[in-house]
């Protein structure tokens, strides 16, 4: 199937705020602001969702947009670490950190009903293209393993490994039992 990349703006926001409000504000309410701030008790799904706006209308935050027509099926979100600080597994990350990467691949999101059809992997493909757009540099992952197990779609957040290996990417080093840094020159 041949989809459509389009990057979150002002423009897109309203096919993007669709899709996570059929899916309950997504993963509970986190409106894809888990890497920029620290989700706790104390943020609301309402905070969470006026937060991202308002990172969309500053030019702050990236997410490649994949679309069936008019539909935003799904994303991924990338950027800088300045623009998304907060990462899984920090402790181990940090404990063998040589030195940020240019770009982060933070998180993916697919529709209910619309998973297991390449969206994660357009998502992926258009994030990459809007990163070397913007002069590439080293881009980090932090995808999920799954070979050799089933694994709930709510532990793919950061994406499967086949995913990002598909893309050219490279395990670079282990921050959980089954997550990894992953990286690719671009």
């Amino acid at each position: 199937m041949s989809y459509a990349v389009r990057m979150l703006t002002e423009e897109t926001w309203p096919a993007f705020a669709e899709l996570v409000e059929a899916n309950n504000g997504v993963w509970g309410g986190c409106w894809c602001m888990g890497f920029h701030v620290k989700l706790g008790k104390d943020r609301t799904a309402e905070q969470n969702r006026a937060g991202k706006e308002q990172l969309v209308r500053e030019r702050r935050t990236h997410n490649a947009l994949v679309f069936d027509g008019d539909g935003c099926l799904g994303w991924c979100q990338f950027g800088a670490p300045e623009e998304l600080p907060e990462i899984k597994s920090r402790r181990l990350y940090e404990k063998e950190l040589v030195a940020l990467p240019d770009w982060r691949i933070t998180c993916f999101f697919t529709g209910k009903g619309l998973r297991g059809r390449g969206v994660a992997d357009a998502a992926l493909g258009g994030a990459l293209a809007e990163i070397a757009r913007n002069g590439g540099g080293v881009v980090e992952g932090y995808p999920e393993e799954t070979d050799d197990r089933k694994v709930s779609g709510s532990f793919l957040h950061t994406g499967p490994m086949a995913a990002f290996e598909d893309h050219g990417f490279t395990r670079t080093r282990r921050i959980s039992p089954h997550r990894w840094v992953v990286t690719l020159t671009v």
